[in-house]
């Protein structure tokens, strides 16, 4: 029989739970993918003007990347309070960090204004917009997964990992609206600024949705064992950071590993496109913007689909099919933009993204099966956000150098490629979660139920 802590909720109460992660994650997502889309168009020269285009590019993209770097600290520190106190409280903070950096961003005067001051402070929230990102990901996806049963656990925690297409959409589509209505002039003066603002009435938006839901059953009855358990014993528990990498580094490294063709590809085909498709394939922004629109469409849409697959099949085999299929996909893919056509653009961004739906659906319930309730948040976001430094913070950089020394896509298609092999590489190591049973707060074997073991194959019954 299922234990208490993870028999089915009550449907109503999922939903609100999931449409509470979903909107929270929309928004920081929005906040962060706005930021990496304006350093491809604007703020090289916003906030770089005496460097040559591609190397003030280049250093719009570093700032970028700094985010990445503050990602790792904030999922230390989120994923620490967030496994003492509660997912709920901590969800709220990085709501609010995130929306007033990118409110603050977008009434940042620019270098033609206070000179190098404005790299500095645009550097400086965009670190704080990294932090809250880093402990964003982690409270989210666990929020649901907690709340959801061991059955439909995948298909349930992809919806929060919708929250990353669809803040690409709406970024995109707001810069795509404005490119559209507004000369190159009005948009480069003053124009960017509004997508920025933007970002504070939907953090209203998402702090009335998010305040409304309840904590985790799983960590209010694991909170309220290790209250039992000291009282009783008088044995306190370990900071979840030491916990972690006592009994779950060996997953620490698989999650690492497992972001590295997601995190790459991802951000080669959604960031760094904007820059090759506007240069090497002399396409326009707009062309540009509309296609990462429509695809981020096709993107959302996908997600779902993988996650509710991976409780069919198991997270390993469909996570190993998006990390081939990128691989396989980035010659074709950089071949279709130097036709030059919206067609051939939009199909190459469209069938990369629905790969990338493939690692990135189950994810978000593999990464939470491999850790113990009290030690969860602190373990998903430090094996989440680490690899990011590595992986999503210097893909557009990368990239951008790859194609300033080489004048070609090729080994730009190379380095996606070894990415996906490292990723395919860490998969194989892992075991498979699916069905186990999130409310194991004691060892963090993660062992299933009898019940749920029999749903499992073969191979997945030893895990």
């Amino acid at each position: 029989m299922s234990s208490p802590a993870t028999a089915p909720p009550a449907p109503n109460n999922l939903k609100r739970v999931v449409a509470a992660s979903l909107v929270g994650t929309t928004i920081e997502w929005y906040d962060f993918f706005l930021y990496g889309s304006a350093a491809a168009l604007v703020f090289n020269k916003l906030f770089f003007p005496e460097s040559d285009p591609l190397v003030g590019t280049l250093l719009s993209f570093l700032t970028y990347a700094v985010g990445f770097a503050a990602r790792p600290v904030g999922a230390l520190v989120f994923g620490h309070y967030g496994d003492r106190l509660g997912r709920k409280k901590l969800l709220v903070l990085s709501l609010l960090m995130m929306g007033g950096a990118t409110f603050a961003i977008g009434l940042l005067p620019t270098h033609a204004t206070i000179g190098s001051a404005a790299p500095v402070l645009l550097t400086v929230l965009r670190l704080v917009q990294g932090f809250a990102l880093g402990g964003e990901w982690g409270g989210a996806v666990l929020l649901v997964s907690e709340h959801g049963d061991a059955k439909r656990r995948g298909f349930w925690a992809s919806w929060p990992q919708t929250g990353a297409p669809a803040g690409q959409l709406l970024a995109t589509g707001v810069l795509s609206a404005l490119t559209a209505l507004l000369s190159d002039s009005a948009f480069g003066t003053w124009g960017w600024r509004i997508p920025f603002l933007l970002s504070g009435v939907l953090v209203i938006l998402g702090l009335w949705i998010r305040l409304s839901v309840d904590e985790s059953p799983v960590f209010k009855a694991a909170l309220a064992h290790a209250a039992e358990r000291e009282a009783t014993e008088g044995r306190a528990e370990k900071m979840p950071l030491v916990a972690v990498l006592r009994h779950h580094w060996r997953d620490v490294l698989i999650a690492m590993g497992a972001r590295m063709a997601e995190n790459v590809s991802y951000y080669v085909i959604t960031a760094f496109i904007l820059v090759y498709a506007t240069t090497s394939a002399e396409l326009s922004k707009q062309t540009a913007l509309n296609a990462v629109l429509v695809a981020s469409a096709v993107h959302f849409a996908v997600i779902p689909l993988w996650g509710a697959l991976s409780d069919r099949v198991g997270r390993r085999p469909v996570y190993l099919v998006g990390a081939v299929g990128v691989a396989l996909w980035m010659f074709p893919f950089f071949a279709l933009i130097d036709s030059r056509s919206f067609g051939g653009l939009l199909l190459a961004v469209a069938v990369g993204l629905i790969f990338h739906g493939a690692m990135y659906a189950p994810q978000a319930a593999f990464f939470a099966e491999m850790f113990a309730t009290r030690m969860r948040y602190s373990g998903a976001s430090i094996g989440a956000q680490f690899s990011s430094v590595a992986a999503g913070a210097p893909a557009p950089l990368i990239a951008t150098a790859l194609l300033a020394d080489f004048g070609t896509s090729t080994p730009i298609s190379l380095y996606v490629i070894a990415a996906a092999l490292l990723t395919v590489l860490a998969i194989v190591c892992a075991k498979e979660t699916r069905s186990r049973d999130l409310a194991d707060v004691e060892s963090g074997t993660g062992r299933p139920t009898a019940a749920e073991a029999e749903t499992l194959p073969a191979d997945a019954r030893t895990v």
